[in-house]
C-alpha cells in the first residue's frame, strides 16, 4: 500500500469492503499497524453500534484488535481528529449515514489517508448506499471474499440466519454465514 512521503502529500480514500467473514477488519488493522510502524500518527474510529467484542477497540473475528473511538456518526469524527493525524481508520462504515462520505472526502481533502472498512451489501444482497458512494469517490477499493459455509466456493454475500427483518442486526457467527451466489438465499 502507499504511504505518505511528507505531511504536505495529498490525501486519499481507501475502501475495504466485502461480506461478513471476509477479513475487512483484519485488513484495516494490518494497514493501520503498518502506518504505525512507519511512525505515522493514526486515529481509529468505529460505530457505537458494534459491541460484539469490545467497545473501545475494533476487533476482527480472529480476535486481532486495535484501540478505537466509538462514535455515533461521521461528523463526530471530524470533531475528534487531530491536526497532526496522518492516517484515519473507520470500521463498520455501513453503520454510518451518508455523512460518512462527506467526512471521508473532507479528511482526504485535508491531506489525510482515510481507510474505510464495511459491508458493501446487506443480508438481502442489496447495496449499502453510503458504501457504494464512498467506493465511487475512493482512490483504492479492495473487495474481499469469504468462503461459502455451504459449498466452499468464494463468497460475497452475508446470509442472515435468524428471522429479523431489521436491516442492521449486529452479530457474528451466531447470526450470519458467508455464502456464494449459488447458496445465498435472500430474504423476500
Amino acid at each position: 500500500m502507499i504511504f505518505y512521503k511528507d505531511k504536505n502529500s495529498a490525501g486519499w480514500i481507501e475502501v475495504i469492503c466485502g461480506s461478513m467473514f471476509s477479513g475487512k477488519t483484519q485488513e484495516l488493522i494490518r494497514r493501520i499497524k503498518l502506518a504505525t510502524i512507519a511512525k505515522q500518527k493514526v486515529q481509529v474510529f468505529n460505530s457505537y453500534l458494534d459491541t460484539r467484542y469490545a467497545k473501545e477497540h475494533i476487533v476482527s473475528h480472529d480476535k486481532n484488535m486495535l484501540k478505537a473511538v466509538a462514535v455515533k456518526n461521521g461528523k463526530e469524527i471530524l470533531k475528534i481528529v487531530e491536526d497532526d493525524t496522518r492516517v484515519i481508520g473507520i470500521d463498520e462504515a455501513h453503520f454510518f449515514g451518508d455523512d460518512i462520505v462527506d467526512v471521508a472526502n473532507k479528511l482526504a481533502n485535508d491531506g489525510k489517508r482515510v481507510i474505510v472498512a464495511g459491508l458493501d451489501m446487506d443480508y438481502r444482497g442489496e447495496p449499502f448506499l453510503n458504501m457504494a458512494k464512498i467506493m465511487a469517490v475512493a482512490e483504492y477499493v479492495t473487495k474481499n471474499l469469504a468462503i461459502c459455509m455451504v459449498c466452499g466456493d468464494p463468497a460475497h454475500y452475508s446470509q442472515r440466519l435468524n428471522e429479523s427483518s431489521k436491516r442492521i442486526v449486529v452479530g457474528a457467527q451466531d447470526k450470519y454465514e458467508a455464502r456464494c451466489r449459488k447458496c445465498f438465499k435472500p430474504e423476500k
